[in-house]
């Protein structure tokens, strides 16, 4: 279930190491299988990666109860939360995550920078992986001392335009209230999963509860890049292809879908004219109407 950035770093030590990667498969409702996980972890792991919430399925994971059972063997977990952070309230102390990472331009902010969230007695025991200016707080030839944190893993010249950006738009968030986000997207999400189950020769992706509003489907007789192209004729814009999550779309035995995904500025009225159009397309490819 895992977005590509949650599998490659993992391969790459792996590599290194030597270490076994072990992969919590999901059901096909497209939940993660908690019994599979509970068999898989072992006192010999030592780290777990979690996404939060699916960018293909749109599932909320359990997370909580996957860093529960972790902790009983004292081994850390690090959370995704890039599908996460724009649409559900986290705390991260309740939470009692060890790491959590998102992207600035998930919660409409700029591209190019995000947050790694991290424990501090953790942080304080972890030598920097960069070396540069800012992350030392003395140098001599003979060896050098590092910094407090954050400014510990923060080497060289920061990305300052990016950070105020992303400080506006978490601002921004704040200001509507990520409360009222979650409680009036729950409500879209009821209202599309509905409205998806009476269009016709469509496979909708994911479960029916405990999800937030990312509709990742396909349609008999049409290529999810057809079905973006057509759709974008109206205005409307979804996404086509892998959504970075080749090993996800190779269990569904498809090589992409498309994916509408909605937030807090879309309406019920939107969500009827994307439904009208998905109909349209399927007319137009498969029957020529």
């Amino acid at each position: 279930m895992e977005h590509h950035s949650n599998i490659i770093p993992w391969q790459l030590l792996a590599e290194r190491t030597g270490c076994i990667l072990k992969f919590i498969p999901f059901t096909e409702q497209g939940t993660l299988d908690m019994d599979a996980f509970r068999t898989l972890i072992t006192d010999r792991t030592v780290f777990v990666g979690i996404i939060h919430v699916s960018n293909v399925f749109g599932t909320e994971n359990d997370v909580s109860a996957i860093i529960s059972e972790a902790h009983k063997r004292d081994i850390p977990v690090l959370v995704d939360g890039a599908q996460s952070i724009p649409h559900i309230p986290i705390d991260v102390q309740k939470l009692d995550c060890d790491f959590l990472a998102f992207s600035g331009h998930k919660m409409y902010g700029p591209m190019g920078i995000g947050v790694l969230y991290g424990k501090e007695n953790i942080l304080e025991t972890m030598p920097p992986f960069m070396g540069g200016g800012e992350m030392i707080r003395s140098v001599k030839l003979s060896g050098s001392t590092w910094n407090d944190l954050p400014w510990k893993f923060e080497a060289g010249t920061p990305n300052v335009p990016g950070a105020l950006g992303l400080a506006e738009a978490i601002q921004y968030i704040e200001n509507l209230g990520i409360e009222e986000i979650q409680s009036y997207e729950s409500l879209l999400t009821e209202y599309t999963l509905a409205k998806f189950q009476k269009l016709k020769d469509v496979i909708l992706y994911g479960p029916e509860k405990h999800r937030t509003g990312v509709f990742s489907f396909t349609q008999s007789g049409i290529h999810p890049h057809d079905m973006a192209q057509f759709l974008d004729r109206f205005g409307i814009a979804i996404r086509a292809g892998h959504h970075c999550a080749q090993p996800l779309m190779r269990k569904l035995h498809v090589s992409s879908t498309s994916r509408a995904s909605l937030a807090f500025y879309n309406t019920a009225e939107e969500i009827d004219f994307l439904v009208d159009k998905i109909q349209a397309a399927g007319d137009y490819f498969n029957h020529g109407i």
